[in-house]
C-alpha cells in the first residue's frame, strides 16, 4: 500500500520554504524590499497597545496602513524614497520617544532590534515583524540573551510580505509557505519570553 502525501516538491522546496536565499530560483528583491500585509498591523494593534508609532521601514506604506487603520498615527520613514514618508536612514535616528513598529529589512533585522532598543526609552516598546526562524542561530542566542523579547505573537495562518510590494503576483504564484511573527521588546525586560498565537 502506498501511503498519500499531502506535500510533494522537488530537492529545493525544503529550502524554498524556509526561505532560504541562497535556495531560491528568483533574486532577493533589490534593499531586501518585502512589504507586509497591512493586516499584521492591524492584528498587532488588537494584540496590545503602542503609542507614538515610528516605522522607519515603511517601504510603500503597507504596513503603516494596517496600523493606521486602528486610527492610530504612525511616523513613517524609509532610506528609499517610495513616494510614503521621509527619507531616512533609520541609522540616523538617535532619539525615539515612543515605540517602534516595522518589518526591518532581514539581513539588517538584528542591527534595527538593537538600534531600537537603543534609542526609544526605558519602558517603550519595538515590535518587529519577522520570520519564525529568526530565533535560530549563535549571534541572534547572544541578541535573545541579552535583549529577551518580553512577547512572541506566532501566526497561526500565513501572513504575505510580498517582494516588491507585489500582492497580487504573490498570490498569483502561490502565495507563501514562510511562517511569521511579532516579536515585542520592552526595553528594560530582563524575564521570560511568553510565545502566544493569533491569527
Amino acid at each position: 500500500m502506498v501511503e498519500k502525501k499531502d506535500w510533494t516538491g522537488n530537492k529545493n522546496s525544503i529550502f524554498k520554504t524556509l526561505g532560504a536565499s541562497n535556495h531560491t530560483e528568483k533574486e532577493r528583491s533589490q534593499f531586501d524590499y518585502y512589504a507586509t500585509d497591512p493586516k499584521a498591523g492591524k492584528m498587532l494593534l488588537e494584540l496590545e497597545n503602542f503609542h507614538n508609532i515610528l516605522e522607519p521601514a515603511c517601504g510603500e506604506g503597507h504596513l503603516a496602513t494596517g496600523l493606521e487603520s486602528t486610527g492610530t498615527l504612525v511616523v513613517k520613514s524609509d532610506l528609499i524614497d517610495r513616494g510614503v514618508g521621509d527619507v531616512k536612514n533609520f541609522m540616523d535616528y538617535t532619539y525615539w520617544n515612543g515605540d517602534i513598529i516595522t518589518n526591518p529589512p532581514y539581513k539588517y533585522a538584528k542591527s534595527f532590534i538593537e538600534h531600537a532598543l537603543k534609542i526609544i526609552p526605558e519602558g517603550r516598546k519595538t515590535a518587529m515583524f519577522l520570520k519564525i526562524q529568526f530565533l535560530e542561530g549563535k549571534a541572534r542566542k547572544i541578541l535573545f540573551r541579552n535583549y529577551p523579547p518580553r512577547t512572541i505573537y506566532v501566526s497561526s495562518s500565513r501572513i504575505l510580505c510580498a517582494k516588491n510590494g507585489e500582492f497580487e503576483k504573490m498570490i498569483k504564484g502561490g502565495g507563501s509557505a514562510v511562517a511569521y511573527a511579532w516579536f515585542v521588546w520592552v526595553k528594560g525586560h530582563k524575564g521570560d519570553t511568553i510565545v502566544k498565537w493569533f491569527n
